[in-house]
């Protein structure tokens, strides 16, 4: 035998009980999502790949620092970064092509190995260029600690 369960209808006395219900709820106010800033205009971006013997390359970021064939250039390293500088008394020179070479010292230093693929970040008004390893551009993505130690 089948059971049979009567439809539940809502009678016109509840249905209009309900609408003044809902005028009389309190709405909630809604987040407001936070505007991203843009992006600085004051550093070029860019990326490279370093060659066996730590040359990196970009045209662009050469460009927009105004950096010359035998400009010469100071570079420094961390375990995060490398950072080069126009800079009379400097080591390295730059060649014809537009490339600068990140010697072995500081590419063992950074963790760079022939292939990796790294940020170029060219401040103009402070004449820098800032090489990234990518995992440390990945480390500050997601919060982790980097090589030196503390998240960026």
């Amino acid at each position: 035998m089948i059971d049979l369960v009567a439809p539940i209808i809502p009678s016109s006395h509840s249905a209009a009980r309900s609408s003044v219900t809902a005028r009389t709820v309190r709405t909630l106010p809604l987040a407001v999502p936070q505007v991203p800033t843009a992006a600085p205009t004051d550093v070029i971006y860019g990326m490279g790949r370093l060659d066996a013997s730590g040359r990196v390359a970009d045209q662009v970021i050469t460009r927009v620092l105004n950096w010359r064939p035998g400009d010469r250039l100071t570079l420094t390293g961390t375990p995060d970064m490398v950072t080069a500088r126009r800079d009379p008394a400097g080591i390295l020179t730059l060649g014809r092509k537009p490339y600068m070479t990140v010697p072995a010292a500081l590419r063992n230093r950074c963790g760079l190995r022939a292939g990796d693929r790294v940020l170029l970040a060219a401040t103009p008004a402070e004449n820098l260029l800032a090489i990234y390893p990518l995992i440390t551009v990945h480390q500050a993505i997601h919060g982790l600690p980097t090589q030196g130690g503390d998240a960026r």
